[in-house]
């Protein structure tokens, strides 16, 4: 491991925060550009101090790793022989059309096409490496066709930044149309009659809180305000039903949803409230004729429940219960056809797809049998039709996707996913494990190895985590964890609260005041993996990104001699100071989801005890690499670089400790799907070497 060169310093510049009448101090809050919304949009912007930092500490990374190179592009070679670079989905029909996606051989971006259903040759709508040509970054924010198939409406971003551009394309002629709008949240939704486009604007500060009514072929300057959210605390979204009779404009935090309705063929009409917001309650809807059938946890249904209500008097005093509230049994999401209804619902850890007959109300399941895997539902695009799409796939089964008939119950295959360089599933063993938290409680544990890997404690491990949200981290294929795997480490994945993993109740019980609980369940995963003689502590590898990568920031402060290595990913780190800065574009509608330490001292004090920029010590740490994006809007750089420089100044030992900032990338990293791949190929280094595999 090549450590001879002094890793960078950053300058402590004190400063003392006062709130509630208790003092912080930061040395390194002068990392936060004070231009940062510029920054988005230029990143040439950045202040010359900021940047010469930044820039430092990517040399140190790169020398820190240059003796894995070779290891790296190895990885990476591997990694890129899994893919079918010609690949595609499978389209999927929409009136005379057929829509699909696919890549060509060396291509990084998607094309969209489509296919006459009568015959006829395959059409490009969207080719995303041309468009892309010549740029650093560039990511396709959405495309849809519009009702009428005559127009697409697609977005980019060409920043990393999330600002996304919203242009109209002729497809009769494949130029796009002079309606370019800037500062979009990305996509576009039709009318019924194709005349118009409802898009969400970004503000100065990147909330999505405007939504417009764009005329196609006029001036985006005359664009109508159908919508504007003044309560910073709100998200908002726009969408289509299943039957496309309705434009739903969803208004929400992560407790707490607002719906307001537009007749697809009346696109000029005032929006209808659906049901007012109350906090705590949350709902989505769908429609069928003049009913519509809503999914929500009104009535103490913390696993949601499915009503109906008349769609010309929707108020919460008249829904009735279709598909009652099953404790324990978390319903994820509900589509309508015309002859039925679709759910997938979560129970025990382990999905299902329910059918449910609108005219007899009966109703039929598909489900696996494997110790755990992962299920997905398709949306389509038609309403009349008696088939869905759905995919599955589980740690050792690539993804298949299916076309299911609700009607025959027949099942069949559309598409399996090529692994060109070969996999045979039975070489590798998959199980789920249940670890004892402190309080009772067990946590999911999913597991991935090669049948030759022994399980004598030996064995490196890579363990991912996440916990926020409400989102579950399913188990599911991937091919990047074959390369460690095939190189004898055991892959894990904890299933901790703050996801959904075990329904409502488990995310509850791993957000605000019961935060810590995400913590000690990772934890305590790494300590049962321990005791059943997967790994040892010093050869577990922690990898989390975004809020995982706060998990990983807190792991590190509570028990850093239970893992060798941290990988975290924009980590959310500086979590106090964030939550405490109302103008960054996620604090406001995040308050729910963590607390709000501006008004609450008790939340101030909670986030305070475990924020990861907060509680560095001074103590010995794992060896960490942070990765950073430069112009991303959820976790901003100056986060994980506060850190590491806090890290740098504090901790004790020679543990290895790096910042990689992507200077011309946002939250997602890399945009393109090989270098993606670059990115990840350098955390498996890292991860084989801090093992001593590399």
């Amino acid at each position: 491991m090549k450590q001879n060169a002094l890793p960078p310093r950053a300058e402590a510049r004190p400063f003392t925060h006062e709130t509630h009448g208790l003092s912080r101090q930061d040395d390194y809050g002068w990392l936060r550009a004070g231009n940062w919304q510029e920054v988005m949009r230029d990143p040439s912007v950045l202040d010359a101090d900021i940047r010469a930092y930044l820039e430092a500490e990517n040399a140190y990374q790169e020398q820190q790793l240059e003796p894995t190179r070779e290891l790296q592009e190895k990885l990476f070679a591997e990694m890129r022989g899994r893919i079918k670079e010609d690949d595609s989905s499978v389209p999927s029909p929409d009136g005379p059309y057929a829509y699909g996606l696919k890549y060509e051989t060396g291509g990084q971006q998607p094309v969209f096409f489509r296919t006459p259903r009568d015959g006829g040759e395959e059409e490009t709508l969207l080719h995303g490496d041309s468009e892309a040509d010549g740029k650093a970054y560039f990511k396709i924010g959405g495309a849809s066709q519009s009702t009428d198939h005559k127009l697409l409406a697609w977005a980019y971003d060409d920043k990393g930044s999330e600002y996304y551009t919203l242009q109209l394309r002729d497809l009769a002629t494949g130029k796009d149309l002079a309606d370019r709008i800037e500062d979009t949240g990305g996509g576009g939704v039709f009318s019924a009659d194709s005349r118009y486009v409802f898009y969400i604007r970004l503000d100065a500060n990147h909330r999505p809180s405007r939504l417009f009514r764009h005329e196609v072929g006029t001036d985006p300057a005359a664009d109508v305000l159908v919508y504007e959210e003044k309560d910073a605390g709100f998200f908002m979204g726009v969408g289509k039903t299943q039957s496309g009779a309705t434009i739903l404009i969803d208004i929400h935090d992560h407790e707490t949803s607002e719906v307001w309705m537009i007749p697809a063929n009346d696109p000029t009409a005032d929006p209808v409230l659906i049901a007012p917001r109350e906090t705590g309650i949350e709902y989505s809807v769908e429609d069928h004729g003049d009913l519509l059938y809503i999914l929500t946890n009104a009535g103490d249904a913390e696993d949601f429940k499915i009503v109906t209500v008349p769609k010309d008097n929707p108020g919460r005093g008249n829904w009735s219960d279709l598909v009652a509230h099953k404790p324990g049994c978390l319903i994820l999401s509900h589509c309508l056809y015309k002859t039925f209804m679709t759910r997938l619902e979560r129970e025990e850890g382990l999905p299902r797809i329910v059918i449910h007959d609108l005219a007899g109300g009966g109703e039929h399941s598909i489900a696996f049998d494997e110790e755990a895997y992962s299920l997905g539902l398709g949306d389509g695009y038609e309403f009349d039709t008696d088939t869905i799409r759905f995919s599955y796939s589980s740690m050792t089964t690539p993804s298949q996707t299916f076309d299911y008939n609700v009607e025959t119950r027949e099942r069949v295959l559309r598409k399996e996913q090529e692994v060109p360089s070969g996999h045979t599933a039975a070489d590798y063993v998959t199980r789920r494990l249940m670890a004892p938290a402190a309080d009772g409680e067990t946590v999911p544990v999913s597991v991935l190895y090669h049948k030759g890997t022994k399980l004598d404690g030996s064995a490196p491990l890579l363990l991912y985590g996440y916990g926020s949200y409400g989102i579950t981290i399913p188990a599911s294929f991937n091919t990047n964890s074959l390369s460690l795997v095939d190189r004898g480490f055991v892959y894990a994945i904890a299933h901790i609260r703050g996801g959904k993993d075990k329904g409502f109740r488990w995310y509850k019980d791993g957000r605000r005041e019961k935060k810590k609980n995400t913590f000690t369940d990772f934890i305590a995963a790494a300590d049962h993996l321990v005791a059943e003689k997967f790994t040892s502590h010093d050869r577990i590898v922690a990898h989390g990104g975004s809020a995982g990568g706060m998990l990983m920031g807190a792991i590190a402060n509570m028990a850093p001699e239970k893992f060798g290595g941290i990988i975290a990913e924009v980590p959310f780190v500086d979590v106090l100071a964030t939550m405490l800065d109302d103008t960054l574009p996620l604090t406001p509608p995040e308050w729910p989801e963590w607390g709000n330490p501006v008004a609450d001292k008790a939340a101030y004090e909670y986030i305070a005890s475990y924020s990861p920029y907060d509680n560095v010590e001074a103590r010995e740490y794992p060896a960490i690499l942070a990765v950073a994006g430069l112009t991303d809007p959820r976790v901003t750089y100056w986060e994980p670089a506060k850190w590491v420089a806090r890290l740098r100044a504090t901790k004790t030992g020679d543990s290895l400790l790096m910042l990689k900032t992507n200077m011309e990338a946002g939250h997602g990293g890399a945009s393109g799907r090989f270098d993606r791949l670059k990115e990840v190929a350098l955390n498996q280094a890292f991860a084989l070497m801090v093992t001593g595999k590399a």
